[in-house]
């Protein structure tokens, strides 16, 4: 049963959409800033691919319980879980999902490459973020916050795996001593998810059963832990040593488009959200960022102006009865 979907994301993109019109954002930090819109948005991808392999094999299953995107606070640690399933036999297994583009890879001591446009780049383990996971799951149960299911008095305790899923397109170069290598064994292929599991609990002792609780309580204590799921509330501008927006730029109101006579710089919109803002000055109609930025790059020819294309077959007659922005 699905407990928790997936936050939406969008509201990030969007922040970060709106800080790459600002005038004050230099090279570097707009390169900054469009390097976490793509590491937003390849999370949210891995997330929705992983997402739909635990769907389909347990979202409707009565003996699971699923939650996505799971945030939750204890004792000064953060645990930001992707996914969280739970079995009848109080088994949790802590999933990290991750979406690699052109691959990963992982050298004989455990270090973990990503690679993007050819080129190698360091990262983090997802194996000991798994890891920290875990040890925030234990000091939330230990804490006594969420209670767990009791026996004869006894109370059970959970049964903590790891697995990483690896998005199915992507390329996993493993160490030659992967066996000597704690937890390279969770990671694995997203659609591999449903056999891995299928094959631990054919391994597991048969004295598990003797955790075996009802589904009542599988489902009580998946909805104790979402309901101490807790957002995170990122300050963008902050995040990239920005203060509030400048007071002598301003905004066209029909176009979004900033222009600052304090430093002349062009916006450069690339993102989506910026699609439903871009219209003509003259006729209204919509245009495409491609053009907007054609016209943006052309300012003495055109005004200043955004113009569809039409528009911009009269474009020297508009220049001349409008003077460009100072």
């Amino acid at each position: 049963m699905l407990i928790k979907a997936a936050d939406d994301k969008q509201a990030d993109l969007d922040a970060l959409a709106d800080l790459l019109t600002r005038p004050d954002v230099n090279g570097a930090t707009r390169k900054r800033i469009d390097q976490e819109i793509r590491t937003i948005r390849a999370g949210v991808r891995g997330e929705r691919d992983a997402a739909y392999e635990i769907d389909f094999f347990c979202r409707d299953r009565p003996n699971w319980a699923v939650l996505h995107d799971l945030r939750i606070e204890v004792d000064g640690l953060v645990a930001q879980i992707d996914h969280l399933l739970i079995s009848r036999l109080l088994i949790f297994w802590v999933c990290e999902s991750k979406h690699f583009a052109e691959g990963v890879a992982i050298n004989d001591h455990g270090e973990w490459q990503r690679y993007w446009n050819g080129r190698a780049q360091g990262m983090a383990s997802p194996v000991e973020q798994n890891r920290k996971h875990t040890v925030t799951l234990r000091r939330l149960f230990d804490s006594g916050i969420v209670t767990l299911p009791r026996r004869l008095g006894i109370t059970l305790k959970p049964d903590y795996r790891s697995l990483i899923l690896v998005s199915n397109e992507a390329r996993i170069a493993r160490p030659r001593r992967e066996a000597k290598l704690d937890g390279l064994d969770t990671v694995i292929k997203a659609e591999q998810l449903a056999q891995t599991i299928d094959k631990q609990l054919n391994q597991a002792n048969p004295l598990i059963l003797a955790r075996l609780i009802s589904t009542t309580d599988l489902e009580r204590l998946a909805r104790d832990l979402a309901a101490l799921h807790r957002p995170s509330h990122v300050d963008w501008a902050a995040r990239f040593g920005l203060g509030p927006e400048p007071q002598h730029a301003t905004r066209d109101p029909r176009t979004q488009e900033i222009s600052s006579t304090a430093t002349g710089e062009v916006p450069s919109p690339t993102q989506e959200a910026q699609k439903q803002r871009l219209v003509c000055a003259v006729c209204g109609e919509r245009v495409s960022i491609t053009v907007a930025r054609f016209c943006w790059f052309n300012k003495p020819r055109f005004g200043g102006r955004i113009l569809c294309m039409d528009c911009q077959k009269r474009a020297p007659a508009a220049a001349q009865s409008s003077s460009p922005p100072a």
